[in-house]
């Protein structure tokens, strides 16, 4: 058996019985349940039907996410999240760029390392460069005036970990943001790079070894043996060309809002919902959602 799921932006709820019926009808659905008013449904499939790409395309042109996936072990056990446009709204290296007066000529390399048109490392490496010189007390400025959740990212957390499910945070940013947005949003670990720093100052240099994208497979590997878990327990989310390794190998790789290179690659796309679609692709209801208390990045 499969499950398709529908899902749209919470911001703008445009799913309607009435307009949901016909493309139920047209992929063979069974009955029918609501997720959330507006926002998510779903319904079982006994096949994948022909041409249900055709179908996703109708509903992306209406603002609608299209998932069909195997019902069976859909409710994971691990969450593996990228933190840049991911689980926060930001890239943070570009934010520490635009603090030294280079932000949009960083921003620009990042989009075409994110897209997979540059060696990440190299990508890094040269960005990274252009911080020395920095002071160590820009990175507190920034967590505390420029970084912010990814909408649906604190209640995603609070549900997935509260249901039992382990957290980790793997990325190619650095260790001095993503132990702040770990322990923010409820990981309970994280991985990244580690920026030198001298004399409270940045020196423009990352310690080796370089997180990337064999290292976020690694992570998955080492992280889900450690659990006892199975890979097809895990699902991984991420936006960039160096998260496709894990999201093509976990059980549900999750392409969240992805550059055009990474969507084109991945099954489980999600262009319009936020992070709690992650909770209704597991067929969580709103009604089981778990709420976060208060949240501090900074």
């Amino acid at each position: 058996m499969f499950v398709a799921t529908m899902i749209t932006n919470p911001s703008e709820p445009v799913l309607t019985v009435g307009n949901v019926l016909p493309y139920h009808r047209a992929l063979g659905g069974g009955e029918f349940r609501w997720l959330q008013d507006g926002i998510a449904c779903e319904f079982p499939l006994e096949v994948v039907p022909d041409g249900w790409r055709n179908t996703w395309q109708s509903l992306q042109d209406r603002g609608v996410d299209l998932v069909i996936q195997k019902a069976d072990g859909r409710r994971k056990q691990m969450l593996l999240a990228d933190m840049d446009s991911t689980m926060i709204q930001q890239e943070c290296i570009d934010e520490l760029a635009d603090e030294a007066g280079f932000g949009e000529r960083v921003a620009a390399i990042t989009r075409r390392a994110m897209n997979g048109e540059l060696v990440f490392e190299t990508a890094l490496k040269e960005r990274v460069a252009l911080l020395a010189g920095l002071p160590e007390s820009v990175i507190d400025r920034v967590l505390e005036t420029r970084i912010t959740p990814m909408p649906g990212g604190p209640v995603l957390l609070k549900t997935m970990t509260g249901s039992g499910a382990y957290a980790a945070l793997v990325s190619g940013g650095f260790t001095v943001f993503t132990e702040a947005v770990a322990h923010g949003l409820g990981f309970d670990e994280n991985r990244a790079n580690t920026l030198e720093i001298v004399d409270g100052v940045l020196t423009g240099r990352v310690l080796e070894p370089i997180l990337g994208r064999e290292a976020k497979v690694e992570a998955l590997h080492q992280i889900s043996a450690a659990r006892g878990l199975m890979l097809d327990q895990v699902m991984a989310v991420g936006d960039g060309a160096n998260d496709l390794g894990m999201l093509k190998l976990a059980g549900s790789g999750v392409a969240l809002h992805a550059k055009p290179a990474v969507a084109a690659q991945c099954e489980i796309r999600i262009n319009f919902g936020d992070l709690t679609a992650l909770l209704f692709l597991q067929g969580y209801s709103r009604e089981e959602f778990l709420m976060p208390s208060q949240l501090r990045m900074g």
